[in-house]
């Protein structure tokens, strides 16, 4: 039978408050500076640049004593305004690429990219180069088969480089490698590990993840009880939990870049049918619906488009939203001017609540057999039927 493998990413912004600052103020590129706190040590450093890290500096460190590394360490009063609006920006550019986004603070973020075809590191380099192009943050990425490795891939990417510039890391963990990667690990390199977990297991000798995944349960019980079981499971790499999205998404989408632009309406066309197929699987998986459906395109030359037609009644079917992004395509096409990007979404979201009197016998057959598809394909993977399409002409 299929296994389906889920491919989970965890992006992290490097030293995202320098980062911002260096935007604003380009004369702080590369000196040591720290924000959060004040010239005469007042405070505590939230974020600190990587030449400053080089002198030991830390997030969460009292001033004075980064004072004490760095006498000439520059202190920037930070800015939580123009932090939060770079933030919308990188999140905004994460749900291009999937709606399964998972925030989990200003700076990071867990995605669920399974539905697409590219392999891990290929999605993060992708992920990557875009938030720098178009927003000026480095990030670094872990990829792992679940949240508690990929964060931890990230934290690792970062702690290997040891230069005073950003990481911009990506390391991938994949799967079935879980448990080689965590065993020499340090036990609080563990997510979920604190300093007073870590010392308990210190004193009882159990100083790396690869220790914990030896000892007997009952053992390491005695030592930090009901917590075992959980621990064990982690410095193994287990980690079902799922991407939690938030439910109070207003738009739904999905968006290719091409390392080489398109030429052929023919090929747009095969892109945009797939992108409207898993855009419309996602809302029947939400049990959504949407009535603006929007087709965007950047061109050679990076101008970016966006066209769109609402409709008088909710939809979130495949036909509907390929139709309507054609017609939409139909106008905007170029002929030889190439396509470096096609996106695909539907937003004015809505619980799904059709009125059957407004569709007709063959609107209502596709929909059951929509969903016939992605029962079958959420019980053994998404290769295992291809909707109208056949996999060797799958160009996505």
């Amino acid at each position: 039978m299929y296994k389906s493998i889920r491919k989970i990413l965890h992006v992290d912004l490097d030293a995202f408050f320098c980062s911002v600052e260096e935007l604003l103020d380009p004369s702080l590129k590369g000196t040591a500076f720290a924000t959060g706190g004040t010239s005469d040590g007042r405070g505590v450093v939230t974020s600190c640049s990587y030449a400053a890290r080089v002198f030991g500096i830390r997030s969460a460190m009292p001033m004075h004593k980064a004072l004490l590394l760095c006498p000439n360490l520059e202190t920037v009063r930070g800015q939580i305004k123009e932090y939060s609006k770079h933030s919308r920006q990188v999140m905004s550019i994460l749900n291009s690429f999937t709606p399964l986004v998972e925030p989990i603070s200003i700076d990071e973020a867990f995605l669920d990219v399974s539905d697409l075809p590219q392999v891990m590191g290929s999605i993060a380099a992708e992920i990557q180069m875009k938030i720098m192009a178009e927003t000026g943050l480095p990030c670094s990425i872990g990829c792992a088969s679940n949240k508690l490795v990929a964060k931890m891939a990230t934290n690792i990417g970062k702690s290997e480089h040891k230069k005073p510039s950003p990481p911009m890391a990506i390391k991938i963990i994949p799967e079935g490698h879980e448990k080689l990667f965590l065993s020499p690990l340090p036990v609080r390199e563990m997510w979920g590990v604190g300093p007073k977990t870590g010392d308990i297991l210190g004193k009882n000798g159990i100083k790396t993840i690869g220790d914990i995944q030896n000892i007997p349960v009952g053992k390491l019980e005695k030592i930090i009880g009901n917590f075992a079981l959980i621990i064990i499971d982690r410095s193994l790499g287990i980690d079902h939990r799922p991407v939690e999205i938030d439910e109070k998404t207003k738009s739904i989408s999905n968006e290719r870049t091409f390392f080489k632009n398109l030429q052929l309406k023919s090929e747009a066309i095969v892109v945009i049918k797939g992108l409207s197929e898993k855009v419309g699987k996602r809302l029947r998986n939400r049990k959504m619906s949407g009535k603006t459906i929007r087709l965007k395109i950047r061109w050679p030359n990076f101008e970016t488009i966006t066209r769109q037609i609402t409709l008088d009644q909710p939809i979130n079917h495949d036909s509907v939203i390929l139709s309507t992004i054609l017609s939409l395509l139909e106008k905007e096409w170029d002929k030889g001017k190439g396509i470096r990007l096609i996106g695909v979404g539907v937003s004015q979201l809505e619980p799904e609540n059709y009125q059957l009197s407004l569709f007709d016998q063959k609107f209502q057959k596709e929909r059951n057999l929509l969903n016939a598809v992605d029962g079958l394909q959420e019980r053994f993977g998404k290769n295992i039927i291809y909707k109208g399409r056949t996999k060797k002409n799958n160009i996505i």
